[in-house]
């Protein structure tokens, strides 16, 4: 049985903040990446977008992992992985100048939603043992 406590709420609002800003970012890159105070360009937008579907992607797992009847500690250890990548390419991408410093809470919220959910794997895995 599944506790839901607040880190499993917690992570479930991270989960879903992750596939709804990752949708934005497909439909909309020029808002996002204004927001963030880079250049806007056919090609940025365009990768952007595509980061965007990845975050759609990751997102979306983890949500219908968590929401799951069963433990799935496998996807929650992936996501972990795409929060700390997502952390570190948004830090370099302030680093560069490609991003305004406002985007390094950006690196700060996703480098704690790493942390939070490689926490939430080692308790489920464990549970699972």
């Amino acid at each position: 049985m599944k506790k839901k406590d607040w880190v499993f709420l917690l992570l479930v609002l991270i989960a879903a903040s992750t596939a709804l800003t990752g949708g934005v970012q497909v439909v909309a890159p020029a808002f996002i990446l204004r927001l963030l105070s880079a250049e806007v360009t056919t090609t940025s937008q365009h990768f952007f977008a595509i980061v965007g579907m990845f975050m759609v992607l990751f997102g979306g797992a983890t949500l219908h992992a968590l929401l799951s009847v069963k433990h799935h500690p496998i996807v929650i250890l992936w996501s972990s992985f795409q929060k700390f990548g997502a952390a570190g390419a948004v830090a370099l991408g302030v680093q560069h100048g490609v991003f305004s410093s406002l985007a390094i809470i950006v690196a700060v919220v996703d480098l704690l939603s790493g942390l939070l959910a490689f926490w939430y794997w080692l308790r489920i895995r464990r549970e699972n043992s």
